[in-house]
């Protein structure tokens, strides 16, 4: 009896990783195990990443609510504290876009706090 191999679903698996590595640069994007592991490697940053970029942001906007609270003549840790004792309920990425892009609407939050 003659080997049985099914090509068609070896060439859609091979397909549908050299397409994941449509825009990598020279051979990582055409040679099937080249590829192959650019792509693996490629998805293990993206998840990984996909984690980072919830701490990046969380960092972002701490240092640009410290930014606008140290304007207003109060260190970071001492402004949340007053935040949360006030019982104002706006998170760090509110507060950071009002430090940043509001300034005027971020004063009258440091007022109600004080």
């Amino acid at each position: 009896m003659p080997r049985s191999v099914n090509h068609v679903a070896s060439r859609a698996r091979r397909k549908r990783v050299l397409e994941l590595a449509k825009g990598f640069f020279g051979r990582k994007k055409n040679v099937w195990t080249v590829a192959k592991n650019a792509v693996e490697k490629g998805l293990v940053y993206a998840y990984r990443d996909r984690k980072a970029k919830k701490r990046d942001f969380r960092a972002l906007w701490i240092a640009r609510i410290n930014a606008g609270a140290r304007l207003h003549g109060m260190s970071y840790s001492e402004f949340i504290g007053k935040v949360k004792k006030a019982g104002v309920d706006l998170n760090r990425k509110v507060l950071a876009d009002l430090a940043m892009n509001h300034p005027e609407a971020f004063e009258a939050v440091v007022k109600k706090i004080k």
